[in-house]
């Protein structure tokens, strides 16, 4: 049986960032996956919005983000959303926009997996 993923992703982001430092303000969610426009990186005062020539989508840093939503609207895949906003099927993203600055791997086969590549 494979485990739940979410769950797991979930746990791991909590033990990595504790809840009182957790604090996203924006997430990126599964719509920028191999879409990557990057309009979102061009208008962030902070660059906050962070992404290698290896990922296959853009990540807010947690920690960096100064919530002035400039992305949100920049985004023409509709991908980025107000963490409080972040539709129920997209929730891991806000574990996995958080995780990446720790463990940009097991995000970047995650993502893989959620894209349905099949690791």
């Amino acid at each position: 049986m494979l485990p739940d993923w979410p769950a797991c992703i979930v746990v791991l982001t909590l033990l990595l960032y504790p809840p009182n430092l957790l604090v996203m303000t924006y997430v990126i969610t599964s719509a920028c996956i191999d879409v990557m426009d990057q309009s979102c990186v061009a208008v962030c005062p902070v660059d906050c919005i962070i992404t290698a020539t290896e990922d296959r989508m853009c990540f807010v840093h947690p920690l960096d983000c100064i919530d002035c939503a400039a992305c949100e609207s920049a985004c023409p895949v509709g991908a980025i959303y107000l963490d409080t906003q972040v539709p129920v099927d997209e929730a891991e993203f806000t574990a996995l926009n958080a995780q990446y600055f720790t463990a940009e791997e097991a995000t970047r086969e995650r993502v893989a997996e959620i894209a349905g590549d099949g690791l």
